[in-house]
């Protein structure tokens, strides 16, 4: 079992190596031979949870979950989307929807979680339902994010937070590392993986 597991993942794991999000085998055994968050297509620290993942898309080089602690969780009228190059701290919640103030069964639609590319997320911030983060956000540590800041290239911190800083686009550097998968998937491959087991 462990032999047929090293021959299909070792390439992605030699693909990766050189990747701000390696993957490494430990994320695999984790995954695939325990079964945490077995069905999640990116690579998750055991101790994170990830629910939804049909309802969750994300770009290259984005894995939330893949630090320790993390809760990530969409549904069908409620997803998350996430960029390219986005960088999750540990501890970090993605809320795509919350329980109904009145009845806490049931979990209206609050329009989802949408994330840029090259945004961080500090440790033990909270993104809550109906948000949208442009590209090149910075989230504090610590913050709560309430309201949309779809402009990007800002600091924001707090709770609930607001725009600290902007970032200046002419000094913000992006990341020109060659990185060809979505997760655990090649880029080439994507689009098919999109299309059938993905519902967004």
């Amino acid at each position: 079992m462990l032999n047929i597991l090293y021959s299909i993942f070792c390439p992605i794991c030699a693909g990766t190596a050189n990747s701000d999000l390696p993957i490494r085998f430990k994320y695999i055994f984790w995954q695939k031979i325990i079964g945490i968050n077995r069905k999640v297509y990116w690579p998750v620290h055991f101790t994170s949870r990830v629910d939804g993942y049909k309802y969750i898309l994300i770009g290259k080089g984005t894995a939330p979950g893949y630090m320790n602690g993390c809760y990530v969780f969409a549904k069908k009228d409620s997803p998350v989307i996430i960029g390219e190059h986005t960088i999750i701290a540990s501890n970090v919640c993605i809320a795509g929807f919350s329980h109904d103030l009145y009845d806490y069964n049931k979990y209206p639609s609050k329009g989802g979680v949408q994330i840029g590319s090259y945004c961080w997320l500090g440790a033990n911030s909270v993104i809550l339902p109906g948000v949208e983060l442009g590209n090149h956000t910075i989230v504090a540590a610590g913050a709560v994010i309430t309201k949309s800041f779809s402009d990007g290239f800002c600091v924001l911190a707090g709770n609930p937070a607001r725009k600290i800083k902007d970032v200046d686009k002419k000094l913000v550097i992006e990341n020109r590392k060659t990185y060809s998968y979505y997760g655990y998937i090649k880029e080439e491959k994507f689009e098919l993986f999109k299309q059938t087991k993905l519902d967004l």
